[in-house]
């Protein structure tokens, strides 16, 4: 476990996070997240500073992973307290992006699957005991 915090993106003022996540995520920028969850873009940079989303850098974007929203376009339910019990825990925003997109055949898939669905508690209680 890492005591580093979150990496700072130097165009701004919200925390930004390494790309750590596979290729295959797709990464909804924050423009769009904007548009999608109706808020002003300060609102979303807000959301980053609070924790209730994680943004990553990658080719010269910023974005939020697509998984940590429900068919509606809104923040799925479970993502912000999933990201709390962690960051309460002094997991960094890159422990937490890779432990929730890394396969666990025991819930079977991934954290950030099963946090979709009935498994979601699972995956809380998951993350509070030491995830890794």
């Amino acid at each position: 476990m890492s005591e580093r915090p979150a990496t700072v993106c130097v165009v701004s003022a919200f925390p930004c996070s390494d790309d750590v996540l596979p290729e295959s995520v797709t990464l909804i920028p924050l423009p769009d997240v904007a548009d999608q969850l109706g808020l002003a873009i300060s609102r979303v940079h807000q959301l980053l500073r609070d924790h209730q989303i994680i943004a990553v850098r990658r080719d010269g974007f910023t974005g939020v992973p697509k998984d940590f929203f429900d068919p509606t376009g809104a923040v799925a339910k479970h993502v912000p307290g999933l990201i709390t019990v962690m960051r309460d825990a002094k997991y960094s925003n890159e422990e937490i992006l890779r432990w929730i997109y890394l396969n666990d055949e025991t819930l079977p898939g991934r954290p950030i699957d099963a946090i979709h669905g009935p498994l979601a508690r699972e995956v809380l209680r998951r993350a509070a005991a030491d995830p890794f």
